[in-house]
């Protein structure tokens, strides 16, 4: 499948799985922002570079005990697990790609021992997200990614194979909760 015809079906899964209008979606080029979220070209694609060189996508599938929903005991589930994280040592531009994307968590990150010539490491700080929210970065990382596409196009695969009927909307849960 060419990058052209990959990129329609990637704006048409995003669009009905984002909940956002053809009207709220702008095409420029190869590239894709959101006018609620007033992401640009340039700054998705600096993202996108930056997720290339220091970033991951980890994604685990495996079954996992969970507790049956007011019944005791428990039932055995097929799970994924998919996460996406940047790590570096530079905590200003972590804070920039969160506060831009809107979405995941920034913390420090646990380092331990010396380097080899005895001096401590530099702190570290990591920007994750999980799901759903890492669901939306790669929807918008599409166009720009290269190194890690094929783990982000397997991310979007993902979720654009799953029934549409039991979605929440994310935006929506959001208010609900914010405002309780």
């Amino acid at each position: 499948m060419t990058r052209s015809l990959m990129s329609i079906l990637i704006l048409t899964l995003c669009l009905s799985h984002c909940a956002l209008s053809t009207t709220d979606m702008i095409n420029i080029g190869a590239g894709i922002y959101t006018e609620a979220l007033m992401i640009g070209e340039v700054d998705i694609a600096y993202i996108a570079g930056l997720f290339d060189g220091e970033g991951s996508i980890n994604i685990r599938r495996a079954m996992e005990k969970k507790k049956h929903k007011g019944k005791p005991g428990y039932r055995l589930s097929n799970s994924m697990r998919i996460s996406m994280e940047i790590t570096m040592t530079d905590k200003s531009v972590l804070i920039w790609v969160h506060e831009v994307l809107g979405v995941g968590t920034l913390r420090p990150k646990t380092v331990k021992g010396l380097r080899k010539d005895g001096t401590p490491y530099l702190p570290q700080y990591k920007w994750r997200c999980t799901f759903r929210d890492a669901y939306h970065v790669c929807c918008l990382l599409w166009p720009f990614a290269h190194t890690k596409l094929p783990k982000i196009q397997e991310v979007i695969e993902h979720y654009s194979t799953q029934s549409r009927e039991n979605v929440v909307n994310l935006e929506e849960y959001r208010h609900v909760h914010k405002n309780t």
